[in-house]
């Protein structure tokens, strides 16, 4: 869709301002690029679809020719043929000319263009002019020199590959001046349009970010490529008996897209240029490939082991054969990375070992030395050593840059490998495990890291350090179970390192952190302590930096106020970056706990204050892991403009950031909920990182909560019950009661409205001793609407109108507008239950109504409007039924918007207390009104006011 819009500005509009005068389109573009798509493209265009048109595509055998519709009896042919031009027994007249061998002549095809007959213009097509021979050129050029009114030819080719550079149809053409002459360059995809195209061929569960990244760039984003990759890579997928797993687990990964096999096409196309060339050309394009990236003109000529002069010669020929590319300035190499692959196979082994050798010494001469990409050439030349030490080289400087990404990568291939054994095997582990911790984890890292600490070779301190590294990260993974293994191994590490206190104090703070369920809130507060008196003892800053880091996190998560004091004496400004690093940690986390809490302005300033630490510092993961959090805090103070995309945006990255990502899917799951995407909802709600038993409590307790609104919406209200018994048994076993903001006031109605009016007083009892002493804003408003539901359910409506108008008050000081306007809409329909001040009530469904709409909740906005409805004094419109035409009514309108969310007519029914017959014809004649083909495509009309005149 992007790319038509391109083509839409660039052409459509300087073809109509030609109008009636000839027009030529000339189409460059490497092989693959999309060419023929545009022409499919631009013959699709309404106007165009019924001119005449002829179509020639030049081949290596010569030019093949359709005509269509065929020519009228006794006219002209544009092609010089040998034999009949129909299928035999088929029409004569009216129909396409099936393609077939021709020779076009120029008089002919000048007569054809002049004389479409209906007045339409008159198409030509000649696709792949860079083969076209010199006769048919000539055809072309004639005709363009001197072209008809009404013509529009469209020629495409590549440029690299035209026999005179710069010169479409061969040679120089007098184009005459009114000839509107348009050059369209289609170049190679961006990363979001690949994206697009492996998200279609491959499904959206199975591309990360790192795939989709390695993808653009082996693929060099050529659209035919892009396809070819991601078939090869659901062939080995399928053959290898892949199934689906969960999002972010099994995830293809740089990797995949690096080890995918050179799709035939491109490799015919590498190798068959390739042969075109001499010797020392094709040395050239070897070295290329061992260098497998831009390089200079000097690199290649070493690698290729030629003399200088050679070099530049055999360099300008690969050029000029459009074997290699020039990126910039003095750069070379593949236009498709994954064509180095190609001829890298061609190169006999040991010949490629000493080419690999040059490249590694020809890379060492680059400043700032590349030791990344030294260590791959050594270890293609078969020097171990050498690969090892730059291996190692490589990770110190990013791990000095806070790329812990990088560093990550090259440690988990590194190690991987067999023949790391002995000191280098528990040195390199352990800048691993240490890397582990600060950077985005994969599922790779969590088994190289449990296959190191199983390693009986390892010293048992080195073993005990990684296994630190391996809880941390299985700690973060909340999902399968993995969070809880995390906590198992770091009691290991406790006993492991009792040796080394200030490693073991980190494994203590992290097991104070109350966030997993795992464990009471009186074991987080007793490991908090034992962390705090181990690392006074070991005197280590670092070590005291990262409990001092969870210390202050650990009791702002529980609402402790002491917190905010902790907080304020951690370190922001010290000459040792780890120090700093575990003070971004700790300010991130603090963030997170603050959201939970209510604390949103302070969380605000928190994030900000951690990603400006986190930039000092280098760490390059910093801004990731906060994103779950910011995508927490926009949804609950009401920014929801463009969350849904920066949700799925995460989403897309899973397999790097599992907790951040179980946030998006949270967020996404309540949005669903609010807009009436039920189905959506549903599943958003009931996935990875929201539903499991391992999964952070405050998140799990808010998706439940999330799930028996759902229930409650659908009428079920045993599932509504149960949902809300087991959400509370997971508070009640933590005992962290700040967390139930987001769980209580649901869970409450949901008891009250099962009949269990005695468990939802003790619930809100519990609730109430929970909070006591806490400092938890958003619980207190939460605690109120909970008093509110009991007061409603017990049938003492003006008791439940005082109890939400606070809890409103309460919920827009936070601010949280979403539930404010609830609140409104609670009040209103109890004042107008009590029949005391029906136009009080009125006033306060009108202010939700428009408090909703202006967050974009559709489901609550209908549901609100239907209650006003259903009270005889809010109508204003006199007596009789109005007459909408063409336009939709009110309760069509809601109706469709409704269910273009995915809502069936069932649930709207309920919703908008409509029999599911009412339902049927309102949704019936919305899509006749708006001229719709399906129900799915109702919201987005309804919404955008595209309704019938």
């Amino acid at each position: 869709m992007e790319r038509e819009r391109e083509w839409d500005a660039a052409v459509r509009e300087p073809l109509a301002s030609a109008g009636n005068t000839p027009a030529l389109v000339l189409v460059e573009g490497a092989a693959g690029t999309g060419k023929s798509r545009f022409v499919d493209w631009l013959l699709a265009q309404s106007k165009l679809g019924r001119a005449p048109r002829l179509t020639v595509t030049f081949t290596s055998s010569g030019a093949f020719v359709a005509q269509e519709p065929t020519r009228p009896a006794g006219a002209a042919s544009a092609v010089k043929e040998a034999g009949p031009t129909c299928r035999p027994g088929g029409p004569q007249t009216g129909g396409p000319v099936p393609p077939r061998a021709a020779r076009l002549e120029a008089a002919s095809l000048a007569e054809l263009a002049a004389s479409p007959g209906t007045g339409a213009p008159v198409v030509l097509v000649a696709e792949d002019m860079h083969r076209a021979n010199e006769q048919d050129a000539r055809a072309l050029r004639s005709v363009l020199a001197h072209p008809p009114a009404g013509l529009l030819a469209v020629l495409t080719y590549r440029p690299e590959e035209l026999a005179h550079p710069g010169l479409v149809l061969g040679a120089r053409v007098g184009y005459p001046a009114g000839l509107t002459i348009i050059r369209l360059r289609l170049g190679p995809l961006s990363e979001p349009e690949v994206r697009r195209m492996a998200v279609d061929a491959l499904g959206e569960d199975l591309c990360s970010r790192q795939f989709i990244t390695r993808l653009h760039e082996r693929s060099g984003g050529i659209a035919q490529v892009v396809a070819d990759l991601a078939a090869e890579l659901r062939t080995a997928r399928s053959l290898a008996g892949g199934t689906a797993k969960p999002v972010g687990r099994g995830r293809l990964t740089a990797r995949d897209a690096d080890e995918a096999a050179v799709p035939v096409r491109l490799t015919e196309l590498v190798l068959g240029r390739m042969a075109a060339l001499d010797e020392e050309p094709q040395r050239v394009a070897k070295a290329a490939a061992v260098l497998d990236g831009a390089a200079t003109e000097k690199e290649l000529t070493f690698v290729a082991a030629l003399p200088e002069g050679n070099g530049r010669t055999a360099l300008t020929a690969t050029l000029s054969g459009a074997v290699l590319h020039e990126f910039a300035l003095g750069q070379y190499g593949f236009c498709v990375p994954a064509g180095a692959a190609a001829v890298h196979q061609l190169i006999p082994g040991p010949v490629r070992r000493e080419m690999h050798e040059r490249a590694a010494e020809a890379l060492v001469a680059r400043r700032p030395v590349p030791w990344a990409l030294v260590a791959r050439q050594h270890f293609a030349s078969g020097r171990i050593a050498a690969w090892l030490g730059s291996v190692e080289k490589a990770a110190h400087e990013a791990i000095e840059a806070g790329n812990h990404q990088l560093a990550i990568s090259l440690l988990e291939d590194t190690l991987a490998r067999p023949v790391v054994q002995g000191s280098d095997r528990a040195r390199l582990a352990l800048m691993l495990a240490r890397s582990a911790s600060h950077g985005p984890r994969s599922d790779r890292t969590v088994e190289v890291l449990e296959h190191l600490v199983d390693d009986p070779a390892l010293p048992a301190a080195a073993r005990g350090e990684i296994r630190l590294g391996l809880g941390l990260v299985l700690l973060q993974c909340d999902q399968d179970g993995q969070s809880g293994d995390g906590r198992a191994e770091l009691v290991k590490v406790v006993e492991e390192l009792s040796c080394s206190p200030a490693l073991a104090a980190r494994a203590m703070s992290a097991l104070a952190l109350p966030y997993w369920p795992r464990g009471s809130l009186a074991d987080s507060l007793a490991w908090l302590a034992r962390a705090e008196a181990t690392v006074a003892e070991s005197g280590d800053a670092v070590a005291e930096a990262a409990v001092a880091a969870n210390r202050a996190a650990a009791l702002l998560s529980v609402g402790d106020p002491d917190g905010w004091r902790h907080l304020e004496q951690l370190p922001r400004d010290n000459d040792d970056l780890r120090i700093l690093r575990h003070s971004a940690r700790g300010l991130a986390n603090a963030a997170s706990a603050a959201t939970w809490l209510g604390e949103y302005p302070r969380a605000h300033d928190l994030l900000a204050s951690a990603l400006k630490l986190a930039a000092r510092n280098g760490q390059r993961c910093g801004p990731q892991a906060t994103r779950g959090t910011s995508l927490l805090l926009n949804m609950m103070t009401g920014h929801w403009a463009g969350l849904p995309d920066r949700a799925r945006t995460l989403l897309a990255e899973a397999d790097e950031m599992p907790y951040p990502a179980g946030d998006a899917r949270l967020v996404l799951g309540l949005l669903a909920l609010a807009r009436g995407e039920w189905c959506q909802a549903g599943s958003w709600l009931s996935g990875a990182g929201v539903l499991e038993d391992d999964g952070p409590v405050p998140r799990v307790v808010a998706a439940a909560g999330g799930r028996i609104r759902l229930a409650l919406a659908r009428q079920d209200l045993a599932d509504a019950a149960r949902e809300a018994a087991e959400g509370w048994a997971r508070l009640r076993a933590k005992a962290v009661w700040v967390w139930a903001a987001e769980l209580a006031p649901w869970a409450v109605e949901a008891i009250a409205r099962a009949g269990q009016l005695d468990t939802a007083r003790e619930m809100v009892d519990e609730f109430a001793a929970g909070i006591k002493s806490r400092q938890a804003p958003a619980a207190a408003a939460a605690l109120t609407s909970c008093r509110a539901v009991l007061a409603e359910a017990d049938g003492e409506r003006r008791t439940a109108v005082e109890h939400f108008r606070h809890a409103r008050t309460r919920y827009q000081a936070l601010p949280r507008p979403y539930e404010a306007a609830l609140a409104a809409e609670a009040v209103g329909r109890c004042t107008l239950g009590d029949s005391t001040d029906t136009a009080a009530g009125i006033s306060e469904l009108t202010t939700a109504a428009d408090e909703l709409y202006a967050i974009g909740a559709t489901w609550d906005v209908a549901r609100v409007r239907a209650e006003l409805r259903s009270h005889p004094s809010a109508r204003r419109r006199p007596p009789g039924r109005p007459s909408y035409g063409d336009r939709l009514s009110p309760r069509e309108q809601e109706t469709a918007e409704l269910a273009g969310a995915g809502m069936s007519n069932r649930e709207i029914a309920s919703a908008l207390h409509l029999s599911p017959r009412t339902v049927e014809q309102h949704v019936a004649r919305a899509i006749k009104k708006l001229g719709v083909a399906s129900r799915h495509a109702l919201g987005s009309m309804a919404r955008n006011g595209e309704q019938g005149s």
